[in-house]
C-alpha cells in the first residue's frame, strides 16, 4: 500500500516550483490532490494531467489563497469535490525584497499577506472538517530564512518566522483531535524562483552549505510527504530544515 493510499491533499501554490513537486510525490503516494493557484491556466492544466498520470483523482483550481472568503470557498468545494479533506499543506509564497531602509509598506504588506495570512487563511477552512473527522495533517512551508533572518529581505523572513509560530501554536491547540502540525524549512532550493538570481548571489548561498550544492523541489516533497503520512504519526509541532545542512 502507498504512504498516502486514499488520502486528500490541499497544496497551494503547487503550478509550479516546490509545490508542484510536492503535489507530484503525493500523487505518486497515491493521494488525490486539489491545488491552487492564482490563476487555472495552460500550466495548472498541464499539471493536473500529469498529477492524474499516477492514477489518483487531481483537480487545480484558482483561487487566491491570501484572501479569507476565498480560501473558506475553495476548501469547501474542494470537500464536495473529493468527500474529505486529510492533509493540508500551505505553500502559496512570493518574494518582493529589498533593504528594510527602501522597503515600502506595500511591498510588506503583500509578502505578509501572501506568505503569512495565507496559512492562516486555509488553516481556518480546513479545521472543521479535520476536528469533525479527528484526523488531519498540516504542512507549513517555512525557510531557512525564517529561521535565521536575511539582510534585504525583512518581509520574507518575517512572513516564514510567523509561519513557524504559527505551526507551534496549532500543533499545541490541535493535537487533543490528532491533528498534527509541522513546518518545513527549505533552504536554498533549485527553482524558477532562484533560477533568476544572479551568479555571485548564488555563490554566496553555495559557499554556506556544507553540501555544496542546491537542494531539488523533490527533496522537499520527500519530506512533505513523510509529514502527511502515518510514518510521522507522532510528530508535530516541529520544524525540519532542508538545507544541506546550511543550520544545524
Amino acid at each position: 500500500m502507498k504512504l498516502l493510499e486514499g488520502k486528500v491533499a490541499i497544496i497551494t501554490g503547487a503550478a509550479r516550483g516546490i509545490g508542484k513537486e510536492v503535489a507530484k510525490k503525493f500523487a505518486e503516494a497515491g493521494a488525490n490532490v486539489a491545488f491552487s493557484d492564482m490563476v487555472y491556466d495552460d500550466n495548472a492544466k498541464a499539471v493536473e494531467a500529469e498529477l492524474k498520470a499516477y492514477g489518483v483523482e487531481a483537480k487545480g483550481y484558482a483561487s487566491d489563497a491570501s484572501k479569507f472568503e476565498a480560501s473558506q470557498q475553495f476548501v469547501d468545494q474542494v470537500v464536495k469535490d473529493f468527500g474529505k479533506v486529510d492533509i493540508l499543506i500551505n505553500n502559496a509564497g512570493i518574494t518582493r525584497d529589498g533593504l528594510f531602509m527602501r522597503m515600502t509598506e506595500e511591498q510588506w504588506d503583500l509578502v505578509i499577506n501572501v506568505n503569512l495570512k495565507s496559512a492562516f487563511n486555509l488553516t481556518k477552512a480546513v479545521q472543521p472538517y479535520m476536528l469533525k473527522a479527528r484526523s488531519g495533517s498540516i504542512v507549513n512551508m517555512s525557510s531557512v530564512v525564517g529561521v535565521r533572518g536575511n539582510a534585504g529581505q525583512a518581509n520574507y523572513a518575517a512572513s516564514k518566522a510567523g509561519m513557524i509560530g504559527l505551526t507551534k501554536s496549532i500543533a499545541r491547540e490541535l493535537g487533543s483531535r490528532n491533528i498534527r502540525c509541522n513546518a518545513i524549512a527549505p533552504g536554498f532550493i533549485e527553482t524558477e524562483m532562484t533560477a533568476v538570481l544572479p551568479a555571485a548571489e548564488k555563490e554566496g548561498w553555495l559557499k554556506d552549505i556544507p553540501m555544496k550544492r542546491g537542494g531539488r523541489p523533490d527533496e522537499v516533497g520527500n519530506v512533505c510527504v513523510f509529514l502527511a503520512s502515518d510514518m510521522s504519526s507522532f510528530v508535530s509541532g516541529q520544524v525540519i530544515n532542508v538545507c544541506g545542512a546550511m543550520l544545524t
